[in-house]
């Protein structure tokens, strides 16, 4: 098998993590609201967005300055506790409640206590790939979910546009989100999934796609943007030596002509791994959560081990169309907003699907409630 062959079945393997996130999470839906994880009282308010979106960007804040300030360790087990913990939820919905011990006057589960525990040690101990995608599917379904059942239509709505403009800002404006992932991939945190190419390769010896670097950094030499590239031309870029291009601009292959395109691409090392980050499969995945639950449109559709609404599968399937094109769009050499694709994506294929099921567009939009 090929490079181009493998990472076609590497892509593949990233679109089954999603799907595996969104049927996880609408298995879990019912179920989460009836163990009393639905908090929030109206959950129509759009305003419950406003407050998870501050909750996000201090989180993102916080990591920056860890990075930028030696805080990495303190910074790698808070998310290893978080994974742990999300997963525990989603391990207590699946425990027997007969394995459950009365614990300070209330009933904790043992084998929801112990898988989260298997997590967080693994993740601690052993970051490997298949750890930290396992992890990663874990806490998917499980953010998801519990966001899922506290957010309304609306207010998913709100949260999933808004998170579309910051990201398309973070990556192609500020570039933030592009240090943010780099810093995440040293720490070997399930912040992202991570889907072999080659069968040798190991996250635990990768520091991650060099494209995630958004500059030069090192200082030593100057970097390969577009105007340096065209003054050597096709010929001049095959005797560069193998080091100028870890600095090579982010974005700079959109902006050459086939000729020199070509000619720098034959020179990139080929890629061991493709990544994906956690948070673009969770935030899409809530709109599909809340369709599910919120969405009164007749019938649900089988999906296996669960069911749920037209809306929320048109949904599903908006995600993974967006998806698609996201992947085809990384592929070509360079790092990309995923929710501007995501995000359009889920809500586009819920609208079609509420109004192709009966919904009036107002009830489509949660806005029943407010009008």
């Amino acid at each position: 098998m090929n490079h181009r062959s493998r990472t076609l079945l590497a892509s593949a393997g990233i679109v089954l993590i999603f799907f595996l996130v969104q049927v996880g999470t609408l298995a879990l839906v019912e179920p989460f609201q009836q163990e009393g994880h639905q908090v929030v009282e109206d959950t129509s308010d759009p305003t419950i967005s406003i407050a998870y979106l501050v909750a996000i960007l201090a989180m993102t804040g916080l990591m920056l300055l860890a990075f930028k300030y030696g805080g990495e360790s303190i910074l790698r087990l808070a998310i290893i506790f978080s994974g742990a913990y999300i997963a525990f939820y989603v391990f207590e919905v699946l425990a027997p409640e007969s394995l459950s011990v009365a614990v300070g006057g209330g009933p904790v589960n043992l084998l929801a206590v112990g898988g989260a525990a298997v997590v967080g040690l693994a993740l601690y101990i052993h970051p490997e790939w298949y750890v930290i995608d396992a992890a990663g599917i874990l806490m998917g379904i499980g953010a998801a979910g519990l966001f899922g059942v506290n957010f309304g239509i609306l207010p998913a709505l709100v949260l999933l546009t808004v998170l579309a403009v910051y990201d398309a800002i973070s990556v192609y404006g500020t570039e933030h989100m592009l240090t943010l992932a780099s810093g995440a991939m040293d720490l070997k945190i399930p912040v992202v999934f991570v889907v072999p190419i080659t069968l040798s390769y190991s996250f635990l010896d990768d520091g991650g796609p060099d494209h995630v670097e958004s500059h030069n950094e090192d200082g030593e030499s100057e970097p390969l943007d577009r105007e340096r590239l065209e003054a050597l031309g096709p010929e001049g870029v095959a005797e560069l030596d193998d080091a100028a291009f870890d600095r090579l601009e982010s974005g700079v292959l959109d902006d050459l002509g086939d000729d020199l395109e070509a000619a720098v691409r034959e020179r990139l090392p080929e890629r061991d791994a493709l990544f994906i980050g956690l948070g673009d499969a969770v935030i899409p995945t809530v709109l599909v959560a809340s369709a599910a639950f919120f969405a009164e449109s007749g019938s649900d559709i089988s999906l296996g081990v669960a069911s749920a609404p037209l809306p929320a599968v048109t949904s599903m399937v908006g995600i993974l169309a967006g998806l698609i094109v996201l992947l085809w769009m990384v592929l070509k050499g360079r790092a990309h907003a995923g929710l501007p694709l995501l995000n359009g994506g889920a809500i586009a294929g819920y609208l079609a699907g509420a109004l192709w099921s009966g919904l009036t567009l107002a009830q489509a939009l949660g806005l029943e409630s407010v009008l």
